[in-house]
């Protein structure tokens, strides 16, 4: 791709693969490197003893590869790196792997995930990854994609009544953090990369 066409998304300056590479195997390793991003955002775990939900780093690669991606293969990412801790690797907080991941509270955030990665990838193929401003709004859409994805299955287990406290709030200034970072490093990739739409 020349400086000259604008990029649909930030794929292009993760990854420059050869261009002899047929491109279904450029996208698969793109995805293979997504996968692996989430998986180690997943280290950062931290256990809260109130919630049954953790804190843990894996919005942060999830937002990041969505954005970075474009919806397409964002969502193939997704979908990828639920099937590889389905199928036994661990690549889940805590290392954890396996269908068991679905039975437990938080698995409404992990499911959440799927769509907010279409959802700020698309965004992100529409150039809001070249402002701040608008980092942040699809960013924090993509966080509110995944909090109804959490809230909606969380409330089976704690109620509605418990859910704000246990599933939201504890969970607000990590990802504001989290999206402000998002926002300071989208735009500067861009620059450095010297494309503009």
């Amino acid at each position: 791709m020349s400086l000259s066409t604008p990029a649909r998304s930030l794929q292009p300056t993760l990854v420059s693969p050869p261009a002899a590479l047929p491109r279904v195997v450029s996208s698969a390793l793109l995805v293979i490197v997504g996968v692996a991003v989430i998986a180690l955002s997943a280290r950062f775990s931290i256990v809260l003893p109130f919630t049954p939900v953790p804190i843990t780093g894996q919005t942060l690669g999830v937002l990041l590869i969505g954005t970075a991606y474009g919806w397409r293969l964002g969502l193939a990412t997704a979908v990828a790196y639920l099937a590889a801790g389905s199928a036994g690797l661990p690549v889940f907080a805590g290392g954890v792997a396996g269908l068991a991941i679905f039975a437990k509270a938080s698995a409404g955030y992990v499911l959440g995930w799927i769509p907010a990665m279409a959802l700020v990838g698309y965004l992100a193929e529409r150039g809001w990854d070249r402002r701040p401003a608008l980092t942040v709004a699809a960013m924090v859409l993509g966080n509110i994609v995944i909090y109804a994805g959490g809230v909606l299955w969380l409330q089976m287990f704690v109620g509605w009544g418990r859910v704000w406290a246990l599933g939201v709030a504890p969970f607000l200034i990590g990802d504001a953090i989290k999206i402000a970072l998002a926002a300071a490093a989208l735009p500067l990739a861009w620059r450095l990369r010297g494309t503009h739409r």
